[in-house]
C-alpha cells in the first residue's frame, strides 16, 4: 500500500495526526498523539506500506521540533520492521 500525506496541509502536530489517520485509515479510536501513533503503526497497520510525505519541507518549517519527533518515530518503526527481518515493511519517503 502507498499512502500519501501532504505537507501543505500539515502545519501542526494535530494536522499531522489528522492526515495520517485518514491516509492509513486508523479509525475512530486513534489517540492522536505520538504514543498512539507508535502503537498503531507497530501493531495494527498491515504491511507492506509506504508512507509518502510530500512537501515535507513546508511542515518542517511550520513545526520544526514536532517534525523531528514525528520523523524520528517513523524511522524507528522502519528500524523495528527491519530488525524483525520480514520482507513486508513500513517505509517512510520524505519528499
Amino acid at each position: 500500500m502507498i499512502a500519501e500525506i501532504d505537507g501543505l496541509k500539515i502545519q501542526s502536530e494535530a494536522d499531522f495526526h489528522k492526515e495520517i489517520a485518514q491516509a492509513l485509515n486508523f479509525g475512530p479510536y486513534y489517540g492522536k498523539n505520538l504514543n498512539a501513533l507508535w502503537d498503531v503503526l507497530s501493531r495494527d497497520v498491515e504491511r507492506p506500506v509506504s508512507l509518502v510525505w510530500k512537501n515535507a519541507d513546508i511542515s518542517q518549517k511550520s513545526m520544526p521540533a514536532e517534525f523531528e519527533k514525528i520523523v524520528d518515530l517513523l524511522r524507528d518503526v522502519e528500524k523495528e520492521d527491519a530488525a524483525y527481518g520480514t520482507s513486508e515493511r513500513f517505509e517512510l519517503i520524505v519528499q
